[in-house]
């Protein structure tokens, strides 16, 4: 029962991190249609910006996450407004190549001013803490307090401001939200940058568990994609509930069956899933 209940807290912290990455990409679709395969080039940019700043700088924990938020939603609102705007109107094909392109520019960038071995961020807050024999780390803690904090922030923000009901607004409509005024070309800015900041929080609360790599946003890009997939593009309901859906899998698969096969479950459930429901758990909707 221990093994059961330690398992459960790492699933939770790796859903809550899949979640906050995953949150991010189905905004991107929901609004821009847009499939945003350099997301995970985002998310592996924001833990080596966390990295720089709490070695170079020598910046606290938090004021690094900080900055490594700014950066990437900036870096994502630019890329939007430089790749993805001026290809709005073309074949989907041309803007998912153009964001592969992006992907693997980011990963050599990242690889000649960083190098290509392993780094590794220290724990804010180091040791565990013993809860009836489940050893749970501060920073796993650290995580799900922040992933959840996050999602609570993002929900308030979509449903009640009137920037996120504009987003809400242009996810159902694009059309309908241009002709009564709303500045679609703005609002897919800000989608942007509130995509890059999720992927740069999530991958600044998971660095001190893994280690930061340039190859770590592929990894990710194909986990979120599945998750989307798994939960319903477009929808920020199905996004949640696939990452913690993907998450369980890979934990308690490696747990029962084998750590060897852990990604290959996640997937597995993934594919009996959508044979079952090829639209997804949930419909689209922010």
């Amino acid at each position: 029962m221990t093994t059961f209940l330690q398992q459960l807290v790492n699933a939770l912290a790796l859903g809550g991190v899949y979640a906050l990455v995953a949150l991010g990409l189905t905004l991107v679709y929901g609004v821009m249609r847009v499939p945003n395969f350099a997301h995970g080039g985002l998310y592996m940019l924001g833990a080596y910006f966390a990295y720089a700043a709490l070695t170079n700088l020598g910046a606290p924990y938090l004021l690094a996450m900080l900055i490594a938020a700014v950066l990437v939603a900036l870096l994502a609102a630019l890329m939007e407004r430089v790749i993805f705007f001026p290809l709005r109107n073309a074949p989907h094909v041309h803007p998912m190549i153009a964001a592969i392109g992006v992907l693997f520019f980011l990963e050599a960038a990242v690889q000649l001013i960083w190098g290509a071995d392993f780094k590794q961020i220290k724990e804010p807050v180091e040791g565990t803490l013993n809860l009836g024999g489940v050893v749970i780390t501060w920073q796993r803690l650290i995580v799900m307090a922040a992933s959840v904090a996050a999602m609570l922030g993002l929900n308030f923000f979509l449903k009640r401001t009137l920037t996120g009901a504009t987003i809400e607004a242009m996810s159902q409509n694009r059309e309908g939200a241009r002709l009564v005024g709303i500045n679609t070309g703005r609002v897919g800015m800000l989608t942007f940058a509130i995509s890059g900041a999720l992927a740069a929080i999530a991958a600044c609360l998971i660095a001190p568990i893994n280690v930061v790599a340039p190859s770590m946003g592929e990894v990710m890009n194909l986990k979120v994609f599945a998750i989307i997939i798994l939960g319903g593009m477009g929808s920020v309901t199905g996004a949640i509930v696939g990452a913690f859906l993907l998450a369980f899998a890979e934990v308690f698969g490696g747990l029962y069956i084998s750590l060897d096969f852990a990604d290959v479950i996640g997937f597995a459930m993934l594919v009996l899933v959508l044979a079952i429901r090829p639209q997804g758990l949930f419909r689209k909707g922010v």
